[in-house]
This record gives structure tokens, C-alpha cells and sequence, in this order.
């Protein structure tokens, strides 16, 4: 078989394939053809998903007759100057857009430059099939109609209107997002579904497009290594999703999608969240275009960095130092849903019995069991997450009275304890509302962050036991339990092995207090194996750690004195993370005074 040059025609038709997939991909094109043009405000209305109808308007700087049937053709671009296509700056660069989605579909392309006159030009699947004057204002519309109609081959295998509309408007979004000083609106089906003003700031412009309770759930991101910038918004780890659909890289102000992306976010967030929740992420990487590939991918959606590792390791660190810095911030208030949960209750009359306030004769109940005299050892002992408790609480009360003047709420953000509800949450007055803590969850962090410290070097105090404990495991987790000893001392636990299938237990961390050495050094065990192939020691140490924080955190159930309350409250303000527990959920919430004046009717 001879090799023949193919027709200009079904050249177009294939990189039409490789540029144009669906309408989304087209209507990313068309868009960013607009933000290089320089508009200010940018309105697309989609029809049938995009497959019907796609049309996008602009306020950009337009095109003259003649750069419009130059813009039809193959490889012509006004985006690059010279042949450095290295220091290319703008969205597009190649010049296949508008010929490519041509080739495959029905194309109306109206422009008008400052005090020139509109003209348009029509070409139908690669023809052009008319031309002529246009009335509009200074910018370009184009417009899409019947996209693949004439290629059943291709057209088949779109997929619903509705999956394709939520393709197009996930374009629109990111691309809305990387430049917040353009207005966009969309319209689907003469709905309006989208509506951004320009000017916005970053924050702002993330949350409107995500979620806007994101704004007051969020962490500010800015670090500069060398000639590299990172900036944008991060969410609080308590402030997650179980999809991972909220998570955009722009670099040099270009929206891709990059694997480096989800491994650097899951190193940044480990142990912070459980594995099957995501957060909330938009990053702005600014780089010098030498150490940036923008040309490996046709749809322009994949970046090549030259230094890889340097990158990862900035966002890492970057997002981590940012979440340390924070400390114990947790989400703001109460979802919707919870919130909507409280009602008022119909009340219903007493029977009288002729007296116009006559009324059962009712037990007297005296609040927080105020009638019952504390015994001084309750009143003195304080919580202190480096010992065990020393004996339970007074089982008369939630509460107890104080001794000494209760503190102002003013000075804690997580204010001072007034009660406790179910054994399981601390009731807290902060100064601007309710503060509700779960008191397990939080415990399991502080003690997860103390162990940490003992892994980074600060010694844990170890509780040597009195009898040595023998635990009996299988050979083989014997062996990992003997390869990490020296990691496990530091983190408290001294073991050593006893014989081919037994580790005696020599001492254990004394934050833990009296626990189950059978039950703990079993699950460090597991962990040790469950991720002996994927992780390294360090990182297989924080899943111990985190195990073992489990074993030593104050249960639900267990009633506190006003003292421990209170010095827990205190000891989650300067602990890092302390506002998420080990496994991403909020270890307290906020109900805000006007919340609550709500609920009573009182706003």
C-alpha cells in the first residue's frame, strides 16, 4: 500500500479528535480564545448540553475580517510572537481550535474590533458557507451548533445531555476560577446556572464557585521558594467531601489536572483525614515558563515540571505549615441540617384545677447538683493529658460548682465549660456563642499529637510495668514488631522479643495509663502489616501512633469534673489539629449567639 498525504478536510477531522472530544473540550477552547483577547466579561449559553448549542461572547479586543479567515486556518495564532513557544504566556498557543471544531461541526464566528466595523463569517463542517457584515459590539460571539452531527462515528459516543452539560459547566468553573477579574455567566437551556462578577478576590471568587461556606472554613496558602509562588485556599480538614471533585492546580494561571496534585494533597492531609474523605483545595502555582512543559497534552490539561520533587515537596510543606498554623480552628458552625433540626415545640396547656395559676406540684431539682457538697480531692484533682485519671468523678452531677471565680470567656476561644451532655460532649460559653466538644475525639487527637512530638525527637515518658507482659503472635509479626522496636521506644512502648512467635512488654506510654498490652501491641501488629509494602517505617509509625492514641483517649461514657473539662478546653487552644480528630471529623462545633437567638425567636 503507497502512502498518500492526507485532505485538509480529514486532517482537520483528526486533530478535531485530539482537540475537540466533546463539547466541553470546545468549550474550553472558546473560552480561553476569550480571556486572551482580553475580555472583562465572558457569557456562554449551552443547549442540550453542548451537543445542540454552544455559544460564547465576549467583550475582548475582537478580530478584522481578514484575521478572521486567517483565524480559520490550521497552525495561525496571534499567541506566539517568536518561535519560543517555551515562553508562551497565554491560554492557547497552537492555532487548531477553531479550525478543528470547524471541521466536526456548524461554526458562526462574528467579531468587531474598537471602531471597526462586525463581520461574520459561516463554515459548516469545514466549507465556508457565508460571509458578510455583522451588527454587534466591540468583542466576538461564536457560536457551535450540531457538533459531530455529520460524524455519527464520534457523535455516538457522547454521552447524555445532562453528563455533558456538567462537563462544560466544570470548565467554565475552572477556568472562572483561575481569573477572578472576569465576570462570567452561563446559561443552560435559558437558565441562568452561573453568574460571577469581576474583580473578586481569590477567596471569594473559590468559594462562590465551590461552596461558599468554604469562605469562613478555609486557610489562606502563600509561600515563595525561589523564583516559584504558591498561593490559593484550602479548607479546614473538618471541612471535607467524599469526592475528590473540589481539588483544582492552576499553574501560571492554566487549569490541569495532575497526578502530582493528589499525591502531594494526601501526604499534606495524612492523618488528618480518613482515606475515603477529600478536601477542599484551589492552588495557584506561579512558575518561570523554563521550568514548566505546557505542550504535552493536546486538550492542554497536563503540565511537565523540570524539578518534579521540588514542587511536591512545596505543596506538602506548604499546605502542612499552613494547617499547623491553625491549630485547633475547626469548622465554624453546625451544618444546615443539624441546625434545622431544632424546632420549637408545641406546647400543650395544663389542666387547671379553677385557680387561674394553679399548677402540679413538681420535684425541686437543683441545677448541676448544686445541694450535694464536692469532696475536695474532686474539687483539686485537674486534668492533665500526661497521667491517667486518678478516680472517677462525682456520679451526682454533670457539672460541679467552682471553688474560685469562673474565668472570662473572652480570654478562650474555646470558652469555659459549663456542663456536660450524655457523658460524650462539653458544653463550653465562648464569647461569641455555644461551644460543643466531643470529648473522645478530642482526647484521641491531643494524645495522637503528643506521640507525634515523641517521634520527632521530644522522649514520651514511658510507665514500666511491674510484671513484664508476654503477648503470643504469629513469627512473622513478631518480626516486624522486632525490626521497629527501637521506633516503638520512642514512642513509649519497650518490648523485646520472647522466643519465636511470643514480644514481652516491658513498659507502655504513661499518657496511656492502664490499657490492655494484649489488645495494643496486637494492633500496632496489624498496622505494622496492613501497610508493610505501601509505606515506609515513619510513615507505618504515624498509623501506630494513631492507633495507639485510640487506645489511650478518654471514652465516651466517662463523666468529668469542671476541672478536667476545663483543662482540656485549654490544652486543645495550643495543640495543633486539635480541632479534627484522628480521623477527619470535627472535634467541636460552634452554635453563634445570633444562631441561637434564632432558635428562640428573638432575630
Amino acid at each position: 500500500m503507497s502512502i498518500r498525504r492526507l485532505p485538509e478536510k480529514l486532517v482537520n477531522r483528526i486533530a478535531a479528535g485530539e482537540v475537540v472530544e466533546r463539547p466541553a473540550a470546545a468549550l474550553k477552547e472558546l473560552v480561553e480564545n476569550a480571556i486572551d483577547a482580553g475580555a472583562t466579561r465572558i457569557s456562554v449559553r449551552i443547549a442540550e448540553g453542548g451537543i445542540l448549542r454552544l455559544e460564547v461572547e465576549d467583550d475582548g479586543c475582537g478580530m478584522s475580517a481578514a484575521d478572521m479567515a486567517l483565524a480559520l486556518e490550521r497552525h495561525a495564532t496571534s499567541k506566539l510572537p517568536t518561535d519560543a513557544i517555551e515562553d508562551v504566556i497565554t491560554m492557547g498557543f497552537r492555532g487548531e481550535a477553531l479550525p478543528s471544531i470547524a471541521s466536526v461541526a456548524r461554526l458562526t464566528l462574528e467579531s468587531r474590533t474598537q471602531g471597526g466595523d462586525g463581520w461574520k463569517r459561516v463554515v459548516d463542517n469545514g466549507a465556508v458557507v457565508a460571509e458578510g457584515p455583522a451588527a454587534l459590539a466591540k468583542g466576538t460571539r461564536v457560536m457551535v451548533e450540531d457538533l459531530f452531527a455529520r460524524v455519527p462515528a464520534r457523535r455516538k459516543f457522547l454521552r447524555s445531555g445532562r453528563s455533558e452539560y456538567a462537563a462544560c459547566l466544570d470548565a467554565v468553573r475552572r477556568l472562572a476560577m483561575s481569573r477572578p477579574d472576569i465576570g462570567f455567566t452561563v446559561e443552560h437551556d435559558g437558565r441562568r446556572v452561573l453568574d460571577v462578577q469581576g474583580g473578586q478576590d481569590q477567596l471569594t471568587r473559590v468559594a462562590a464557585l465551590t461552596q461558599r461556606e468554604l469562605a469562613a472554613n478555609s486557610i489562606g496558602v502563600d509561600i515563595d521558594r525561589g523564583e516559584v509562588h504558591l498561593g490559593g485556599v484550602i479548607s479546614l480538614p473538618t471541612y471535607n467531601r467524599g469526592i475528590a471533585d473540589h481539588q483544582y492546580l492552576f499553574v501560571n494561571g492554566r487549569p490541569v489536572k495532575d497526578r502530582l496534585l493528589v499525591g502531594a494533597l494526601r501526604g499534606a492531609y495524612a492523618d488528618l483525614l480518613a482515606r475515603d474523605r477529600h478536601p477542599v483545595v484551589a492552588l495557584f502555582l506561579d512558575v518561570p515558563t523554563s521550568e514548566v512543559d505546557v505542550n504535552v497534552h493536546p486538550a492542554k490539561t497536563e503540565v511537565r515540571f523540570r524539578d518534579p520533587q521540588l514542587i511536591r515537596g512545596m505543596i506538602v510543606g506548604g499546605l502542612r505549615r499552613a494547617l499547623d498554623e491553625h491549630g485547633f480552628r475547626s469548622v465554624q458552625r453546625p451544618a444546615e441540617a443539624a441546625l434545622a433540626a431544632w424546632q420549637q415545640e408545641p406546647v400543650a396547656p395544663e389542666p387547671t384545677t379553677g385557680f387561674l395559676f394553679a399548677r402540679r406540684a413538681e420535684p425541686a431539682v437543683h441545677l448541676f447538683g448544686a445541694d450535694i457538697a464536692p469532696r475536695a480531692e474532686d474539687v483539686a484533682r485537674v486534668y492533665d493529658r500526661l497521667t491517667p485519671f486518678a478516680s472517677p468523678a462525682p456520679i451526682a452531677g454533670r457539672a460541679e460548682p467552682a471553688t474560685a471565680p469562673v474565668p472570662e470567656a473572652e480570654s478562650h476561644p474555646l470558652g469555659i465549660a459549663r456542663g456536660q451532655i450524655a457523658k460524650t460532649y462539653i458544653v463550653a460559653e465562648a464569647e461569641d456563642g455555644l461551644v460543643i466538644v466531643d470529648q473522645h475525639a478530642a482526647h484521641e487527637r491531643l494524645v495522637l499529637e503528643q506521640l507525634r512530638r515523641g517521634m520527632s525527637g521530644q522522649a514520651v515518658l514511658s510507665q514500666g510495668l511491674l510484671l513484664p507482659e508476654v503477648v503470643e503472635l504469629d513469627e512473622p509479626a513478631c518480626d516486624r514488631l522486632e525490626a521497629a522496636a527501637p521506633q516503638l521506644a520512642a514512642l513509649g512502648v519497650e518490648l523485646e522479643r520472647f522466643g519465636p512467635a511470643a514480644v514481652m512488654v516491658r513498659a507502655t506510654p504513661a499518657m496511656l495509663g492502664t490499657i490492655d498490652c494484649q489488645k495494643l501491641v496486637t494492633d500496632i501488629a496489624d498496622d505494622l502489616a496492613g501497610y508493610d509494602a505501601a509505606l515506609g517505617l515513619s510513615e507505618r509509625l504515624e498509623l501506630v501512633a494513631a492507633t495507639m492514641a485510640c487506645h489511650g483517649s478518654v471514652r465516651a461514657g466517662r463523666t468529668l469534673s469542671v476541672a478536667e473539662m476545663n483543662a482540656l478546653l485549654r490544652t486543645m487552644e495550643v495543640t495543633p489539629h486539635s480541632g479534627q480528630c484522628n480521623h477527619g471529623r470535627p472535634t467541636w462545633v460552634k452554635l453563634a449567639m445570633d444562631d441561637v437567638e434564632k432558635l428562640f425567636g428573638r432575630k
